[in-house]
């Protein structure tokens, strides 16, 4: 296809194609959620460990990004896909049947590593596909609304499974989906690479790359969990430092893994920030909204999937109409726009209490949902617009970085946060005649509460459930205060840094020298 050259009937097809790993992305992290219950009770893992179980898919996912999608420019970004999607259904086979939090934590990172290949595979696909740039947006929202599919259907395929089946159970659904994408994919996607991708891969780089998300985001979280210690800042140090010299080296060598031009424009760095900062909230936050609905209110992981439909359920009505104001009002408004409509659900979240009732949250996560997935459709192609066609798998490896980067440190932030929070308040609220191994269990997590609470005399328990479920929502709360003011913030920083220019129209891409690219 030429530049500007409308996509016809095969694009599309292949674009239904493209959303399969995005549907299943959305779904491990949201079956993740609602599976946390069932897997604590089994596996009993430490509320560090448990962060780690959650964490380790993201890590290695958000280090891998890079290096992965400009290994898709170079050797052919559908062979990346479906070698990923292969080796993403054997690890999530061996997640099933995980015996330990170690084997279990060790499983989901080869995920990690497997699931990097899928979104800049993608995002770089879809940017090959569509050069019309009404078309190339209205496909980006499609591919957002997969995620946000995924997220519907994931919850209640998990509450389906763990009413019937052990939590491992829920990995195995991914299995399906990628022998559909292996099946599919090479019949409908066309191959794409850089047809001068250089002489060599940087392996440096990728190592570079790698260790620098890597070790900035442990040490972040060493850091929410522990205090300031010489571990966690040691981690950071290293982690920027392997950061600068990654930098440095895509300066100097002939074959760099993204382009530096890219970061010289706020068009391309704000978009960034936006990305990771919504999904910090949204991904961090994520962690306590599940719990609370089956660990406080007592749903079933069914009846909790069911009630919360309606927060999905409003993404792909956000996302289209997002996507259609962007063209009317212009880009960064939108983005605006939806970030405050976010922050005002966040608000809402301060307010609530153990007895509030399954209606205040599930309408304040609603709104949230609504204002993120109309930031989320709009910051993609803003991003996605800035590269040329052969460097597409960089630029989308850099979007889903800073998204997969915003939320791995959402739920190691507001998570080691929470968890620092609650221990805090368990320390004064636990009943005075608990044993030091059940105090133990109780000031490490919730799950670990609520069980502990089952094997005590009927007034014990009670005063210990009404200790816990208070001192888990003091931890909600103050994850909302957060996450409000993160995504007001990031509503002020659009409109400070990315006014739409006077001389072109608000339904136009900015401006190819706006982006640091040469015109065409």
């Amino acid at each position: 296809m030429h530049a500007n050259e409308r996509a016809g009937t095969r694009q599309w097809a292949g674009l239904a194609v493209l959303v399969l790993p995005c549907v299943l992305a959305s779904m491990d992290m949201s079956v993740m959620f609602v599976t946390l219950p069932s897997l604590t009770a089994d596996l009993r893992p430490s509320g560090s460990q448990l962060l780690w179980i959650m964490d380790a898919y993201g890590f290695l996912l958000a280090g891998l990004l890079i290096t992965m999608g400009t290994l898709g420019d170079r050797i052919g970004r559908r062979r990346v896909l479906l070698t990923g999607a292969a080796a993403f259904g054997l690890a999530s086979a061996l997640a099933a049947w995980a015996s330990s939090p170690e084997m279990l934590i060790a499983t989901r990172a080869l995920m990690g590593i497997a699931g990097a290949t899928l979104a800049p595979s993608t995002l770089a696909l879809i940017r090959n596909l569509f050069h019309d740039d009404r078309q190339r947006a209205t496909a980006v929202g499609i591919w957002t609304a997969g995620f946000a599919g995924g997220a519907v259907v994931g919850p209640i395929i998990g509450g389906l499974l763990l009413e019937h089946f052990w939590w491992g159970s829920v990995f195995l659904v991914n299995i399906p989906v990628m022998a559909l994408l292996l099946c599919l994919g090479p019949l409908l996607l066309p191959e794409f690479r850089d047809p001068k991708p250089g002489s060599r891969f940087d392996l440096l780089g990728a190592l570079l790359s790698l260790v620098a998300v890597l070790a900035v985001i442990y040490g972040i979280k060493t850091t929410a969990e522990h205090g300031i210690e010489w571990a966690g800042a040691g981690s950071v140090l290293a982690g920027v430092t392997a950061g600068a010299l990654f930098l440095r080296r895509q300066h100097t060598t002939p074959n760099p893994m993204i382009n530096i031009t890219l970061f010289r424009t706020r068009w391309f760095n704000v978009p960034l920030l936006i990305d990771a900062l919504a999904t910090f909230a949204m991904v961090g936050f994520s962690l306590f909204n599940w719990q609370f609905m089956q660990l406080v209110l007592g749903m079933s992981p069914l009846r909790s999937a069911l009630w919360s439909l309606p927060t999905f359920l409003v993404m792909p009505v956000g996302i289209a109409l997002a996507t259609g104001m962007a063209h009317r009002i212009g880009k960064p408004r939108v983005m605006t726009a939806g970030l405050l409509v976010a922050a005002a659900g966040y608000i809402g979240l301060t307010l609530i209490r153990p007895d509030s009732g399954i209606l205040h949250l599930v309408c304040a996560l609603t709104v949230v949902s609504f204002g993120i997935a109309g930031v989320a459709a709009v910051v993609t192609d803003v991003i996605l617009s800035a590269a040329p066609p052969e460097r597409a798998g960089a630029a989308s490896s850099l979007a889903e970085t800073s998204a997969e980067f915003g939320g791995a440190l959402g739920i190691a932030i507001l998570g080691s946060i929470g968890t620092a929070v609650y221990r805090t308040q368990m320390e004064s609220r636990a009943p005075a005649n608990l044993t030091p191994e059940q105090l133990a269990a109780v000031e490490d997590t919730l799950g670990g509460a609520v069980d502990t609470a089952r094997t005590l005399p009927a007034d014990t328990a009670a005063a210990l459930r009404n200790a816990a479920f208070e001192a888990f929502t003091h931890e909600l709360r103050i994850a909302a205060v957060l996450s409000a003011v993160l995504t007001a913030g990031g509503a002020l920083l659009i409109a400070r840094l990315l006014r739409p220019s006077r001389t072109r129209p608000a339904d136009r891409d900015p401006a190819p020298e706006d982006l640091g690219r040469a015109p065409a």
